[in-house]
């Protein structure tokens, strides 16, 4: 394979995005038109293996991005429902209650890291 710091080849490229969507290795073998025992061994690789680390946590971080996104219409649904007084009591407490613990998780989130933060200025003033 490449020595580290080089860039894949074409075929590598087409068979890293294969493994990104195809369902077993296989099959994104055989989407980048490759066999199995190639794609056993790039996937050996370490060089092939840190490209294939930094693609999932592209992909995961663009998933991310996408529900982040989408969490003001999560909100706006909840805060709909738990106003609907034709919906069932209890979809409207579920609303209610995601609500309240997504809340209150955010107020435990904000003083740990303020927890977190002080005592590392703390540290930083030891050192």
């Amino acid at each position: 394979m490449k020595p580290p710091g080089e860039k894949l080849s074409r075929k590598q490229a087409t068979f890293l995005s294969a493994l990104l969507t195809a369902p077993t290795l296989a099959k994104a073998a055989h989407q980048a038109g490759i066999g199995d025992v190639t794609a056993w061994r790039w996937m050996k690789d370490d060089g092939f293996q840190d490209a294939y680390r930094v693609a999932r946590r592209q992909v995961v971080q663009h998933a991310i991005t996408r529900l982040q996104q989408a969490t003001g219409k999560a909100v706006e649904t909840l805060c709909m429902v738990m106003r609907d007084a034709e919906a069932p009591a209890s979809a409207r407490v579920s609303a209610a209650r995601a609500i309240l613990e997504t809340a209150i998780k955010a107020v435990e989130l904000e003083d740990l890291e303020a927890r977190i933060i002080a005592l590392e200025a703390r540290a930083q003033e030891a050192w």
